[in-house]
């Protein structure tokens, strides 16, 4: 009896986990004929808005179908989007212009400037605070702005290059530093510096994501390692294998799924069992150079910007853009 419990429950895990495998796949394709690299993307739960980083300005698109409902223009350098809806606000950090545009929600005109640290990156509201973080790379610190009235309020060293930032929702906000493979860990009632946690065998982490419910951190590093840290304390809890170029990492609370945009082409896909045991379920193909993401929690729909690219030089860092590809992949569960 035993061992046919066992075999059942096995079979169970099998086909969930080929069910994961075989269902999520891109679905669609949105074009955006504008010019320029891009860095983040946000889906807007609030609203059926896409907000897209791309060179110079923001491509606000319609979830569902692509379509354009605007353009924020002047973000010279963006990165990344962060929204403010009970302020009805919005805020794109311009990496080349050191600030960070704030505009109105409803008809995406740029309403004011801030000027951050140098080459502001990721952007994020931290619910918990009322505050805008950004990770400024050049000058090693992390802005705090107070969204009610377009100030920094405080300006964080955090001792190398921040790359991307996340909230506990209780007070602490989690950093990759990129230069020393840590996380910096600050405490935002005092703005200050108070953890530094190493995640080797993490190199160069770049995407971060949280389970808050479980305290869990998601650290996409260069070295193809997905580290999974307590929150609480730092302590590893494991590292899992992911794909090569990864910039992005997601976490779906609903579907307790986390997720590494990898830019040689896949999507690794992470099942958080219990809060100390994950597994990787699937790499789903997507198209190379989709290295960042963002996931519609209420949807659970994907999305991934990218390009076509041409041959690649031996003198140049990456492949040559075609003109006029920018697009965003669409990837969801299809049955």
């Amino acid at each position: 009896m035993y061992k046919q419990k066992l075999f059942i429950i096995l079979l169970f895990i099998s086909a969930n986990s080929f069910a994961q495998k075989s269902s999520l796949k891109v679905a669609d394709t949105f074009h955006i004929k504008s010019e320029g690299w891009w860095d983040y993307i946000l889906a807007d739960t609030a609203s059926n808005k896409l907000f897209v980083s791309h060179g110079t300005q923001v491509n606000v698109l319609d979830k569902t179908n692509g379509d354009s409902l605007g353009v924020i223009p002047g973000t010279l350098g963006v990165h990344g989007i962060a929204l403010v809806h009970n302020l009805n606000k919005g805020f794109t950090s311009n990496g080349r212009l050191n600030n960070v545009f704030v505009f109105d929600l409803s008809t995406l005109a740029v309403t004011d400037s801030i000027p951050t640290g140098k080459n502001p990156d990721a952007i994020f509201y931290d619910n918990y605070s009322h505050k805008i973080i950004t990770c400024n790379g050049g000058s090693e610190d992390i802005s705090v702005i107070d969204p009610a009235t377009n100030k920094v309020v405080a300006t964080i060293d955090v001792k190398g290059k921040p790359e991307t930032a996340v909230s506990d929702g209780e007070g602490k906000i989690f950093i990759n530093n990129e230069d020393k493979s840590e996380i910096e860990v600050v405490d935002i009632n005092t703005m200050k510096l108070i953890n530094s946690w190493s995640i080797a065998p993490g190199e160069s982490p770049s995407g971060l994501a949280i389970d808050r419910n479980t305290k869990r951190l998601f650290a996409g590093c260069d070295n193809k390692l997905l580290m999974i840290i307590d929150a609480t304390n730092g302590k590893i809890i494991d590292k899992l294998p992911i794909g090569d170029g990864c910039d992005g990492t997601a976490f779906d609370p609903i579907t307790k799924t986390a997720y590494s945009s990898n830019g040689e082409g896949t999507l690794t896909v992470i099942k958080e069992i219990t809060k100390d045991k994950f597994e990787v379920v699937a790499n789903v193909p997507t198209k190379r150079g989709a290295r960042t993401l963002t996931v519609d929690t209420k949807t659970h729909i994907i999305y991934s910007p990218t390009a076509n690219f041409g041959k690649q030089e031996s003198n140049e860092k990456r492949p040559p853009m075609i003109p006029g590809s920018f697009q965003v992949l669409m990837i969801k569960a299809v049955n």
